[in-house]
């Protein structure tokens, strides 16, 4: 018997992808890593420095530069590539430019003979992932966006600041869009098993004075403060994909905000949205709807339908 080295590749060998391949190579999740980018040069530069970074770490990783052709026996393929949004631009305005790149891989990653889990964090993820997913002709359960899953890592963040509770004690959810639209059904979010609504009911003077609309936007504006502080976001999706890619290696079947196609949950179809779905070794096992209120499903399903505008802007180019 021969056992398979778990292998990933990364398309973008930038700021946000060469931070992925390091969350990856320090928590030992994956065996290889291959790093392709246009700019052969910066490749094999981020190849080499993270090749260094395993001597000092305690699982061995094997980090190569490489091309589209050496994704065929990767078993997750991740997408880093395309433009960061200038000063003043929304993740949306770099669409044509996304576009763009994502049409010189496609051929080339489908022509490799690729069959693992893409997973993509180029924005605007979720109308990129659904781009990726119809070009390539890839079954969507095994292609899957980042999307909300850094935002729910903020909304954690910014809650437990705001309750004085660490945040792995904290159970809440961005929805939707990767962006402007997205929202947080806070009928779900719970602190120790209890629900925050009925926390800050019990508790008007401490809990209940939570302003819920300014903890929303703090956390949607969080990539923002990042990107104009420093250019790029880094270390929290580089921590985030790592999380995804863990739980599909380890067919953990776990629970993560996540972009997926929707076929008709949340009344929701042809499109691609965060939600809470269930990740195991052959991508999206299942995604479980939760309950939320009238409010809640109209926020979320205006989210959606901006989405699905964005990508009718494709057809125009």
């Amino acid at each position: 018997m021969t056992i398979k080295p778990r292998k990933v590749a990364i398309v973008g060998a930038g700021h946000v992808g060469s931070h992925c391949a390091l969350s990856l190579a320090t928590q030992g999740i994956c065996d290889e890593l291959i790093m392709i980018d246009v700019d052969q040069p910066k490749a094999l530069a981020q190849a080499t420095d993270l090749a260094d970074a395993t001597v000092y770490l305690p699982h061995h990783v094997d980090v190569q530069k490489g091309g589209l052709s050496d994704c065929g026996d990767a078993d997750v393929v991740v997408i880093s590539a395309g433009p960061l949004p200038k000063p003043g631009q929304t993740r949306v305005d770099t669409l044509f430019d996304t576009i763009a790149v994502m049409d010189q891989i496609i051929g080339p990653l489908v022509k490799s003979g690729f069959n693992g889990i893409l997973i993509n964090i180029s924005n605007p993820c979720d109308v990129i992932t659904r781009y990726l997913q119809e070009r390539t002709g890839f079954d969507s359960r095994r292609v899957i966006g980042t999307s909300t899953a850094l935002d729910s890592a903020r909304l954690r963040r910014v809650l437990s600041q705001k309750l004085d509770i660490d945040q792995k004690s904290i159970q809440a959810y961005v929805m939707g869009e990767h962006g402007e639209s997205q929202m947080v059904p806070w009928s779900n979010v719970t602190v120790g098993g209890k629900p925050l609504l009925a926390l800050m009911s019990q508790y008007p003077e401490t809990y209940g004075r939570i302003d819920l609309v300014n903890v929303a936007e703090k956390a949607r504006r969080a990539g923002w403060v990042v990107l104009e502080g420093k250019g790029s976001t880094e270390f929290g999706i580089g921590t985030s994909l790592a999380e995804i890619v863990k739980t599909i290696f380890h067919n953990e079947r776990r629970i993560l905000p996540v972009s997926v196609r929707l076929n008709g949950e949340y009344g929701q179809k042809d499109v691609y949205a965060s939600v809470p779905a269930v990740l195991g070794c052959d991508g999206v096992v299942d995604i479980l709807e939760i309950s939320m209120t009238s409010d809640e499903k109209t926020e979320f399903a205006a989210s959606c339908n901006a989405m699905k505008e964005f990508y009718e802007r494709i057809g125009s180019i």
